[in-house]
């Protein structure tokens, strides 16, 4: 064989190159500038929409099979769901067809026993929907402002209620809004009715605008954590019987002869879109008789007669 056809380069194992670290320093470098360069200039935004765009039917694909598999399951959960709801509006449904039978049968007893007994019919109450508009621009008062006004048959001291009890009342009445003056504002109050005693009493708001407060309650009045308290009806405003508050805290305080009882209102109002505008009850009772003029002293009256 031939001199000149010997291989004469060097083995793999004596190859000299670029260390690790220098190779490491290297691409460490590179990848950095890259980084830099790409948040900077946007350099690969273009290159990463093209895959981003070519790859898309690939992982639509392969992702089929998954959004498959979880389709189905969700669908089963649904139809789950739903026949459970089912049954429970069933269940629902057949309570409220029973509670309303019952309250059918009360109201033909009660108009028996008002006819019976020569008493006046109960009052209706005519009411209408209205929506909370926003807040009132007073940062230091409760208020909320509803899309109804002196054109919608709303008067002041018209009460506002929701499902779950009253809102508060209104206090000042626009041509196409009214202002809304919540139980929770420092200067409002209702008379309201113990549903456990009968006793009836006042709630205030709390001048934190945090919940109520009943005032005026001896030490010894019988008031107890969770009884429910609801409108008197005594007012002339509101209905009897609308839900107000809960007692949520009784401090029987042995420095003052009155018991500081903190309320929670059983209608939030940060949390109601739609309330009912109800129509003051006074506006269906008759009209208070005239005061008598005071009568004359007894002296006067004899010298008169003189």
């Amino acid at each position: 064989m031939a001199l000149g056809m010997l291989d004469r380069t060097p083995p793999p194992f004596f190859r000299q190159g670029p260390s690790a670290l220098t190779r490491l320093m290297f691409f460490s470098a590179l990848a950095l500038f890259l980084m830099v360069a790409d948040t900077r200039f946007k350099l690969t935004q273009p290159l990463r929409a093209v895959m981003a765009t070519v790859l898309h039917p690939v992982e639509r694909v392969l992702r089929a099979p998954v959004d498959a598999w979880q389709s189905g399951a969700q669908y089963l959960q649904g139809l789950e769901s739903a026949q459970e709801a089912e049954a429970k509006a069933r269940q629902l449904l057949s309570a409220q067809a029973a509670r309303s039978t019952r309250v059918e049968q009360l109201m033909q007893e009660n108009l028996r026993l008002r006819s019976l007994l020569d008493l006046r019919p109960a009052l209706k109450v005519r009411s209408q929907a209205a929506e909370i508009l926003y807040d009132a621009p007073d940062p230091y008062s409760r208020k909320v402002i509803i899309d109804r006004g002196t054109r919608h048959g709303v008067a002041v001291a018209s009460p506002v209620i929701n499902e779950a009890g009253v809102l508060g009342q209104v206090t000042r009445v626009y041509p196409y809004s009214a202002e809304v003056t919540l139980l929770t504002d420092k200067e409002a109050a209702i008379p309201v009715l113990n549903n456990r005693t009968q006793a009836r009493s006042a709630a205030f708001g709390n001048p934190g605008g945090a919940g109520l407060e009943l005032r005026f309650m001896a030490n010894n009045a019988d008031v107890q954590v969770g009884d429910e308290l609801a409108t008197s009806g005594v007012d002339g405003i509101y209905p009897a019987g609308v839900p107000v508050a809960k007692v949520v805290s009784v401090d029987r305080r042995t420095d003052s002869g009155f018991a500081r009882i903190a309320l929670a209102p059983l209608a939030q109002p940060d949390s109601v879109r739609h309330v009912l505008v109800l129509e003051p009850v006074g506006t269906q009772m008759p009209p208070k008789p005239a005061a008598e003029p005071p009568s004359a002293p007894a002296s006067a009256r004899k010298g008169g007669r003189k």
